[in-house]
């Protein structure tokens, strides 16, 4: 397991920590200065920050209390950067070798070869870079990053240089690759889409500080907060007022756009009381009219605008002309045999065990972020 606890004020705050399994692939996602790729430099020993403990499979790399500081050079990380910073003058061979110049030439060539045959590039040892497209550039410094047999291997943006198409079938490669590693994998990316793709667990930072961890599905489902949520793109947040009075273990009723909504039950609350809470627009469910269904009462809005991506088609639904915006995901089958356009009314269920109730942020959230991605790390 890899175990990572990193604190210190400045110059780049951070306040984080983090565990990866072997054979696990963790991602980091935050907006840029979350401090993504500074906790990569620290786990590799490339930025020292000053209260830090690393451990990976047992044995410490760094510890700043008892004063234990493994050397770069002899920690065995695979890294793999953004620009791939492969030598342009060196052979796709001898840039896989360089990262174990120390061996026995013999030995590092056949070390070489083989790594470049584990990422299915057997046949290109003696082309150059430039004779290569960017998903085998990428590729070949995967292959430098494994020929070091690394106890830890780190992927800082690996996917950002290539294009959307590449890209996909890069993921598929890392896939299939990474059953046979039995290593921590710690993946820094901008893109929610490829964290839910690639990793078991993923890390949501921000100001350098550990916000949620959890699996994929979770984190971008149930955010631990309005902060969390905004971060992840999370669609629908709303602050409500409680309408009456529940006592502990009830069903919390709030008003929103002049109806009522049903949330979990939770702690008593008194009526007038102010809430904040939200439902990922995949969990929105859309009624058909004229089909009745066992659930939460609907609710009813007026589709605003429909926007087709592929096979889904994103609605912006509205509760009143200057109410709040409600939005949900249907399938592009579902559309158009829902025959709705935008003016016509809808009635969506808001499922009570879907919705999420987020703790009071005396600090404030991040309603400034994007909506759809965090954005890089510098």
């Amino acid at each position: 397991m890899l175990e990572v606890e990193l604190q210190q004020d400045g110059p780049i705050p951070l306040a984080a920590t983090l565990r990866c399994q072997a054979g696990e692939m963790l991602a980091l996602v935050g907006p840029s200065g979350a401090g993504k790729s500074t906790i990569l430099r620290a786990i590799a020993g490339l930025t020292q920050v000053r209260h830090a403990r690393v451990t990976v499979l047992g044995e410490c790399w760094q510890d700043s209390r008892s004063g234990v500081w493994v050397d770069p050079r002899a920690r065995q990380v695979g890294v793999v950067f953004q620009s791939y910073a492969l030598f342009p003058h060196l052979s796709v061979l001898h840039n896989v070798a360089e990262a174990v110049h120390r061996l026995p030439r013999a030995e590092r060539y056949a070390r070489a070869a083989q790594a470049l045959a584990t990422v299915r590039l057997g046949g290109l040892e003696r082309r150059r870079p430039a004779e290569l497209s960017g998903g085998q550039q990428q590729r070949v410094a995967l292959a430098r990053a494994l020929v070091r047999e690394p106890r830890v291997l780190l992927l800082d943006e690996p996917f950002a240089a290539v294009d959307q198409m590449t890209r996909e079938g890069l993921y598929q490669e890392l896939a299939m690759l990474r059953t046979g590693l039995r290593i921590p994998v710690v993946l820094v990316t901008h893109s929610l889409h490829e964290a839910h793709l690639l990793a078991d667990r993923m890390v949501v930072l921000h100001r350098g500080k550990t916000l949620q961890e959890g699996a994929p599905d979770d984190v971008l489902s149930r955010p631990a907060s309005e902060e969390v949520a905004h971060l992840v793109g999370f669609a629908n947040v709303f602050t409500s007022v409680v309408i009456a009075a529940a006592i502990a273990g009830d069903r919390r009723r709030v008003e929103w756009g002049g109806q009522a909504i049903e949330l979990p039950p939770g702690p008593p609350l008194a009526a007038g009381t102010e809430l904040s809470w939200g439902i990922a627009a995949g969990d929105v469910v859309v009624v058909k009219a004229g089909r009745a269904r066992a659930g939460p009462a609907p609710v009813s809005v007026v589709l605003e605008r429909a926007v087709s991506l592929g096979d889904s088609v994103h609605l912006t639904l509205a509760a009143a002309a200057a109410g709040p915006r409600l939005r949900a995901v249907v399938t592009r089958r579902f559309y158009e045999r829902a025959a709705i356009s935008p003016g016509d009314p809808v009635m969506v269920e808001l499922p009570c065990e879907r919705i999420v109730e987020f703790p009071s942020d005396p600090g404030g959230s991040a309603a400034g972020h994007s909506p759809t991605e965090a954005g890089g790390d510098p």
